[in-house]
C-alpha cells in the first residue's frame, strides 16, 4: 500500500514529504484513511531523539483517527465507513499477564509503539499516523463516536487515555478533591475529565493567565504556582494530585497537600530524577506513583464516557506543511492546547 505522509531522516532534522509502503491487510487487519493525527510533545522527543538511540526515518504520530477503506476476512469489529481510533501502541505479546487483563500497554515484553519501533517480527519498521493511510490489526483499534468532534478525538488516543486512566484508577468521584497540575495538552484533559467524573477540581499552574481557561473547562479552583506560598493552607485537603508537568518540579510541597492515603500521580516525564522526602510519604500515608495511557478496553471506554459527555481536546487544525513551526511553538508551550493535522494535506 502506496502512503505519502511527512518523516524525520535524522536527530533534529526538520520534517518533510515522505512516501512508503505499508503491508497489504492480513486477515485480521483493517485499513483507514486518516482524517486526522495528533502531535504529541513525546513525538518531538523522539524525532530530536531526546529519549535515546531512535529509527530512522521515522514518520512520528500515535494519536490517529480515521475512515475504515477495507478490512481483512477475518475481521468482525469494524466495517467499511466506520470512524476508528489508533493509540500509542498497534501490538504487544498478547499472552503475558498484563495482556490478558486487558493492559497491554504495561505488556510484560513491552508493548509495540506505533512508530519508531520494530513490529513483533523484530524487521518491520512501525511508521506512525503523520500519513495518509494506516494498516493495523483490528484487536488495536477502537470505535469513535461520530457525533464528536474528530479534530479534537485525535489527541484523546494519548493525550486523553494518559489522564482518563489514573482517574478511573484511583476512583475519581464525587466528594473526592482532585488536583490537576499543569494545564496544557495533558492537563486541560485532566481537567476534563475529573469534572465529568464528578470530582471537586482545583488547576495548579505556572501562567496565571490560564486560570479563564480553567474555569471554562470546568475547574472549581485555580492555584497560581508562581508563589508556592500559595500551597501552604491547602495541606492535606487533596485526595489525588495529577502532576501532568514534564518541567523539573519540587514535589514537596505538592506532596504536603495529599491527606491521609492520598497519592500525587506522575504522568509528566521530567529530565532528571526527583528528589523526595521520605517522612512526607510516611507522615500520613501518602503514596507517590506513575501511570501512562491504558489498554484497549480501557481506551474504548473513555471514548464511550467522552462520547456520553462530549469532551474533546481543545485542538488547532493545521495543514502538514506547518508541522515543524508547531514542534516549536509546542516546545514553547504556546498552543491551546494540541496541534492536530488535517491529513487532506499530506
Amino acid at each position: 500500500m502506496k502512503v505519502k505522509g511527512y518523516a524525520v531522516e535524522s536527530a533534529k532534522a526538520k520534517l518533510k514529504p515522505y512516501e512508503f509502503t505499508r503491508r497489504e491487510l492480513l486477515p485480521n487487519d483493517v485499513a483507514l484513511d486518516i482524517l486526522f493525527a495528533g502531535i504529541c510533545h513525546s513525538d518531538i522527543h523522539q524525532a530530536r531523539e531526546e529519549w535515546g538511540a531512535a529509527i530512522f526515518p521515522m514518520v512520528p504520530g500515535h494519536e490517529i483517527v480515521g475512515r475504515v477503506t477495507a478490512v481483512g476476512s477475518n475481521v468482525s469489529k469494524f466495517k467499511v465507513g466506520e470512524i476508528i481510533g489508533v493509540g500509542v501502541f498497534i501490538d504487544s505479546c498478547r499472552s503475558c499477564t498484563s495482556c490478558s487483563a486487558g493492559l497491554e500497554q504495561y505488556c510484560v515484553e513491552g508493548m509495540t509503539g506505533t512508530y519508531n519501533t520494530l513490529e513483533r517480527d523484530g524487521v518491520t519498521v512501525a511508521m506512525g499516523g503523520y500519513s495518509d493511510k494506516f494498516v493495523i490489526n483490528e484487536k488495536y483499534a477502537v470505535h469513535v463516536p461520530e457525533k464528536l468532534d474528530l479534530p479534537g478525538v485525535a489527541p484523546l488516543m494519548c493525550a486523553g487515555i494518559t489522564l482518563y486512566s489514573p482517574l478511573k484508577n484511583w476512583k475519581a468521584a464525587p466528594g473526592k478533591k482532585i488536583g490537576i497540575i499543569g494545564l496544557g495538552g495533558l492537563g486541560h484533559m485532566g481537567v476534563k475529565f475529573a469534572v465529568a467524573m464528578g470530582a471537586e477540581t482545583t488547576v495548579f499552574s505556572h501562567s496565571p493567565e490560564k486560570e479563564a481557561d480553567a474555569k471554562r473547562m470546568g475547574a472549581h479552583h485555580f492555584v497560581s504556582t508562581k508563589e508556592i506560598k500559595n500551597l501552604q493552607s491547602l495541606e492535606k485537603k487533596f485526595d489525588l494530585l495529577l502532576n501532568t508537568v514534564s518541567a523539573d518540579l519540587d514535589l514537596e510541597p505538592y506532596l504536603q497537600m495529599l491527606k491521609l492515603d492520598g497519592t500525587l500521580v506522575v504522568i509528566g516525564l521530567p529530565g532528571k530524577p526527583y528528589s523526595i522526602n521520605a517522612g512526607t510519604l510516611l507522615g500520613q500515608r501518602r503514596s507517590l506513583a506513575g501511570s501512562m495511557i491504558g489498554g484497549i478496553a480501557q481506551l474504548q471506554e473513555m471514548l464511550n464516557f467522552c462520547g456520553e459527555k462530549n469532551i474533546t481536546s481543545d485542538v488547532e487544525v493545521i495543514d502538514a506543511t506547518y508541522i515543524n513551526q508547531a514542534y516549536d511553538r509546542t516546545v514553547a508551550s504556546d498552543v491551546k492546547y494540541r496541534f492536530v493535522i488535517d491529513a487532506k494535506s499530506f
